[in-house]
């Protein structure tokens, strides 16, 4: 009998922990927000005069908050996968913070905007220096999407592996896939690496 990936035929719930990692103001906070099944923990605090030349706040101008240490929310994929979602803050000067964080982490996602794709690659090459799997997430503001993922893919220089898929942050539907291919990619290397198939 054939199971999905991920699922545990002993019936034992699984729990993972993800880290949502990105720039400022991608949207990090809104997915985990969409997509948790308990109210998220959040960190949220008024933007004040310490992010002014700072913050590039141009792109998202009605931005009045800014996450500060972690969101974190939980979602049950189905009766025995849980994952446990960590939202890590935009900000250079918040990144003390992301060791922690990932710690026991089962990969990443990277949340990407388009219109600011280079806020992304320190999130980039924290993970690959750190070798925890990751995805990029490219968040579609206002449903609109203005580069397709393998124009993405060629601008950040990232490998032909990594996956990168499209999403509406604040679509519970489209968050949740996110997260499905991350665990589904991660249990891909896993296998790959210890020679199982599928």
């Amino acid at each position: 009998m054939s199971h999905r990936p991920g699922a545990n035929p002993g019936g034992r719930v699984t729990s993972a922990k993800i880290v949502i990692a990105g720039g400022f103001g991608v949207g990090k906070t809104t997915l985990v927000g969409s997509v948790s099944e308990i109210t998220p923990l959040t960190t949220e605090a008024i933007m004040t005069s310490a992010g002014v030349g700072v913050d590039d706040t141009r792109q998202i101008p009605n931005k009045t908050t800014t996450t500060v240490a972690m969101d974190f929310g939980r979602i049950s994929i189905d009766r025995d996968l849980i994952l446990y979602l960590f939202g890590t803050p935009g900000q250079t000067r918040f990144w003390f913070m992301w060791d922690e964080l990932v710690r026991g982490a089962i990969g990443a996602v990277v949340m990407v905007d388009t219109r600011r794709l280079a806020d992304c690659f320190a999130a980039i090459d924290f993970f690959e220096h750190r070798k925890l799997p990751y995805l990029i997430a490219i968040n579609c503001f206002d449903g609109q999407q203005f580069h397709n993922a393998q124009d993405v893919r060629d601008a950040l220089a990232i490998s032909s592996d990594v996956p990168v898929v499209s999403c509406d942050a604040r679509n519970r539907e489209s968050t949740k896939q996110v997260l499905i291919s991350l665990v589904e990619y991660v249990l891909s290397m896993r296998r790959t690496r210890t020679g199982v198939s599928a």
